[in-house]
């Protein structure tokens, strides 16, 4: 039985230790010292399990699957995001952590962790889909088991997925990476 299960445990993939030090400096820049380094670190791990050439069938490109509009958006936005590189592994940390940031930013929750579930959830499927949840919602600055839970319109399976992904990642992923910071939920 032990050899069944200790089979099925998650690890940390062996790719992401390239990439904690560079995570950590690019979280640190623009979060600050406290920056939620193992809410970041599971949220790659959620996107490309760490592939560096990570490619979706819908088009989503590297550690932090960024659609091409998305990148080309926030390289527009940010200079420092100029040279609009998915694939290159420093730029794509710098973009997760700073597009998080921006979502963060723009969303009002109960708690910190319920916000960066929020941000997440943005992040996945739109902003604009967190509002409409939020504006239907009888507890709006809790999205975890409620608001992240209402399906605003979309297809059902982008609904599904949308609600699971917040909860993967603060709740399955984040305490894999504990050893590296401090997450955005306890």
């Amino acid at each position: 039985m032990l050899a069944c299960c200790t089979a099925n445990a998650q690890t940390i993939p062996r790719e992401a230790l390239q990439h904690r030090a560079t995570l950590k400096r690019e979280a640190q820049r623009v979060w600050g010292l406290d920056a939620p380094v193992a809410t970041f670190a599971a949220q790659v791990h959620q996107e490309s399990r760490w592939r560096v050439d990570a490619r979706s069938p819908v088009g989503a490109q590297g550690l932090a699957q960024f659609m091409p509009s998305t990148a080309s958006w926030i390289g527009g936005v940010y200079p420092s995001l100029g040279e609009r590189a998915p694939l290159n592994p420093t730029w794509a940390l710098r973009g997760l952590v700073t597009y998080d940031k921006w979502l963060f930013d723009r969303i009002k929750a109960d708690s910190e962790c319920e916000r960066m579930a929020f941000a997440l959830s943005a992040y996945n499927g739109g902003l604009g889909w967190v509002y409409k949840r939020q504006q239907r919602s009888v507890e709006p600055g809790v999205c975890l088991g409620v608001t992240c839970s209402i399906n605003p319109g979309i297809h059902p399976a982008s609904q599904r997925e949308n609600a699971h992904y917040p909860v993967v990642i603060l709740q399955k992923h984040q305490p894999l990476y504990s050893t590296w910071g401090r997450g955005s939920c306890p």
